[in-house]
């Protein structure tokens, strides 16, 4: 692995840390003369940023529009940039793009989607919080301590209050603030029906006894069913689509026919009042050198 390498992937983790949603690209296949080479990395970020090297700044337009389609979908694909028009389309799993300012051979780039987990929020250090964050870890969840009186991110998912009498009324009362789409609460039935008589709060908002009703014992077993609850709770809708970033707004590289990604950073120009996009510095030379000629390309 060289430093680039490195450095990229490290990006990536820190990325992660801050749940921040990127698509990981990497070269499997190229064939001369593309400038790419099979392990070539980059990272197409939400914003269309893109960092790393997977070709040209053309191979760059395609793989930086495409990252963020998937980012929007969530799913992963082997896109396909070559400059021939042969085989242009979409098959399963698989995007073949025809790009014309390509000086040559075709690369191949798999698209991984990186998007958040569903983030916990525990209040909470007793045996059974602690087993929530490992359990909850293992299950792919992003688990984070909390403590009474912090604000709930407006991006959980999910509040469990294990503190065991400490602070129970503030949190319960913030995750409520928040609208969090489940809460529980680790107690007896009956002290639970107290803590709850005494916030107003009905037991079809807050889950007391938090978990399903599994038999649960140990730490662990409690916490595996505070999870089973959640994910039986959680809105169908939720389940089989959650929350992604936004399809990329697009637009037509006049010169040479390619569609691009409307970005902050993207080539462009204004010309009668519009702004037009291109996808790599040749075209857009060509445009401003000659803009009759390609003004009316859609």
């Amino acid at each position: 692995m060289t430093g680039t390498d490195t450095g990229l992937l490290a990006h990536a983790e820190s990325l992660r840390a801050q749940r921040r949603p990127f698509v990981l690209a990497t070269v499997v296949r190229a064939q001369r003369p593309t400038s790419a080479k099979p392990g070539d990395r980059a990272l197409v970020l939400d914003d269309g940023t893109l960092e790393g090297f997977v070709g040209g700044t053309c191979a760059e337009s395609s793989v930086r529009l495409q990252g963020m389609r998937q980012l929007a979908s969530g799913e992963s694909t082997l896109l396909r940039i070559s400059p021939a028009a042969e085989g242009r389309g979409v098959a399963e799993g698989v995007v073949t793009v025809v790009n014309p300012c390509l000086s040559g051979g075709t690369v191949e780039i798999f698209l991984e989607p990186q998007l958040p987990p569903a983030l916990v929020e525990v209040f909470g250090d007793a045996p059974i919080a602690r087993a929530l964050h490992t359990v909850g870890a293992a299950l792919g969840y992003d688990v984070r301590a909390a403590a009474p009186g912090e604000p709930i991110s407006p991006e959980t998912t999910a509040v469990v209050v294990a503190t065991h009498g400490t602070g129970e009324d503030t949190a319960l009362a913030a995750a409520l603030e928040a609208d969090v789409g489940y809460i529980g609460l680790i107690a007896s039935p009956r002290r639970g029906e107290q803590v709850l008589a005494a916030l107003g709060v009905s037991t079809g908002r807050v889950h007391t006894p938090a978990g399903l009703d599994l038999g649960a014992r140990t730490p662990e077993e409690i916490a595996l069913s505070v999870y089973a609850q959640l994910v039986a709770t959680r809105p169908r809708a939720a389940a089989e689509a959650p929350e992604r970033v936004s399809a990329p707004a697009e637009s037509v590289d006049p010169v040479c026919g390619m569609t691009v990604a409307v970005t902050e950073g993207a080539l462009r120009t204004t010309h009668e009042g519009r702004d037009r996009y291109f996808c790599g510095p040749g075209c857009l030379q060509a445009f401003t050198d000659d803009p009759a000629r390609y003004g009316t390309h859609e």
